[in-house]
Formats: structure tokens, C-alpha cells, sequence
């Protein structure tokens, strides 16, 4: 099942929304960058370097998410984005928690998701307590009446990033106290064509199982092969507003950067 035309429109206008707005509101913080100018030699080039990360922290904060709610609700009975998991956590279950994190960093296991699942349903809840941090999943959707709750990250994490957001997948389990699918999702592979192989992973999650992946993961979420369907619509709004684009940065590079 490919994308529906409905689905194509529904994108196409949420990339071309967040476009311009970031045309209309984008000011540079820093009005300054005399090193990186410096060594640069062109305010154009600087001027573009902050554009372009601001448009891909835009990214990352909201249209991944967005897309993946476009993509699975005409097939989920259910899908939200910013999903408040609510419950409550117990020691026990904290300690079993950090137990496998423990283990799995020392490599004195292997990862398992439904094995870890297992684990922490085994845990008692007596004593609960409300922890706000790690409430809040990405995305969540109920498909084929499982829950199903993602983790939306950026690409290259440090071990740190993996290790927690390992442990909020399982903190998950604990707060619904049932089977469900818990993933960290990465929107693309920055190691393509080659596998995703990053020395912080170290095994705390397993790509195919708890860990998706460029087009694993948006071919997951479409029960199908869309993921180049998704590309080529980015690529059609790209072209839309390359000049566009192009004029912003030559606008900051002239009035707001400093040689």
C-alpha cells in the first residue's frame, strides 16, 4: 500500500507550513561568529551553516513526528503525537530496570527486547510512584490492539543518550504494566548505504527489534515500501522553496553577520 494522494497532500502541506514559517520568523541568535567567520571567509557560507541547522532542529522537533501521525492513522485504530504515558513506576521495578541497562553495558548480556519486556512485568508495582520525567513518547499508536510507543532521536547519539532512552522504553512497559512495543526510531541511516554501525550503540538495542532505522522505520509505520514516496516528496518542496531558501541566507549573511 502506497501512500494515498490524501496522505501526499497532508505532507506536502505540513513541509511547506513549517517552511514558511522558518522564512518568516528565522533571526539569527547570534549576531557574531568571529572565529568561524575567520576561518570561513564567507559570511554566506556561515550564514547558511546556521539557516541549516536550525531548519534540521526544526526537523527534528516536530515533522518527523508529524509525518509519522500522517502516515499511520488511516491505519491505526489510534495515533498521537506527544503521547502523555502517564503511570507510575516502582522500586522494584527501577532496579530491575537499571539491572538490565547494568548488564547490557557490560556486555554480560545480550539485547532482547521481549525477554526485557518479560523482566519487567515480573517486577512487582507495589509502591508506585509518579516520575514526570520520561513520560512523553514522540509517537504512539494502537495498531492491531497493540500499543505501540516511539522514541524519535537524533541520529548519532552518545552512549548516554542510548543508555536513557533504553531505559524509557522499559519505563514505559512499567507504566502500562502490559505487553506493548516500545522503539527508539532514527528518521534516517547517516551511514547509508552502509548499516548503521555507531560505537555508542554497544548492544543496548537491537536494530530490526527495539531499534528503527531510515526506512525500516517509516516503511514500518506505512506497512509498506513508502519510505522513497516520503523522500520524493521532501525533494518536490525543496525545489519549491530552493530560491526562496537561498534568498533567506543571503538576507542573514548581509544583515546580521559581522566580519
Amino acid at each position: 500500500m502506497s501512500l494515498s494522494e490524501t496522505q501526499k497532500r497532508k505532507i506536502t502541506a505540513l513541509l511547506s507550513e513549517k517552511i514558511e514559517s522558518k522564512l518568516r520568523r528565522y533571526a539569527r541568535e547570534s549576531r557574531s561568529m568571529p572565529f568561524l567567520v575567520k576561518l570561513m571567509q564567507d559570511k554566506e557560507k556561515v550564514a547558511a551553516y546556521s539557516f541549516i541547522h536550525s531548519l534540521a532542529t526544526t526537523l527534528g522537533m516536530s515533522i518527523y513526528e508529524d509525518v509519522s501521525k500522517i502516515i499511520s492513522e488511516d491505519h491505526s485504530k489510534e495515533c498521537f503525537t506527544k503521547y502523555d504515558i502517564g503511570g507510575v513506576i516502582s522500586k522494584n521495578q527501577k532496579s530491575v530496570i537499571d539491572n538490565i541497562l547494568r548488564e547490557l553495558r557490560n556486555s554480560e548480556r545480550e539485547c532482547n527486547i521481549e525477554r526485557e519486556i518479560e523482566e519487567v512485568l515480573q517486577a512487582s508495582p507495589e509502591n508506585g510512584r509518579v516520575q514526570k520525567e520520561g513520560r512523553i513518547a514522540d509517537f504512539y499508536m494502537i495498531r492491531d490492539g497493540i500499543e505501540q510507543y516511539f522514541e524519535i532521536k537524533t541520529v548519532k547519539p552518545n552512549i548516554d543518550v542510548f543508555a536513557k532512552s533504553k531505559s524509557k522504553l522499559l519505563e514505559w512497559v512499567a507504566r502500562r504494566r502490559k505487553k506493548i512495543k516500545v522503539f527508539l526510531a532514527f528518521p534516517y541511516n547517516p551511514y547509508y548505504p552502509h548499516p548503521y554501525e555507531r560505537f555508542a550503540l554497544q548492544g543496548l538495542l537491537e536494530p530490526g527489534k527495539d531499534l528503527l532505522i531510515g526506512k525500516d522505520f517509516w516503511n514500518y509505520l506505512g506497512e509498506d515500501n513508502i519510505f522513497e514516496e516520503i523522500l520524493e516528496l521532501f525533494d518536490s518542496v525543496g525545489k519549491i522553496y530552493k530560491e526562496k531558501i537561498a534568498e533567506k541566507i543571503r538576507e542573514v549573511a548581509q544583515s546580521k553577520m559581522d566580519f
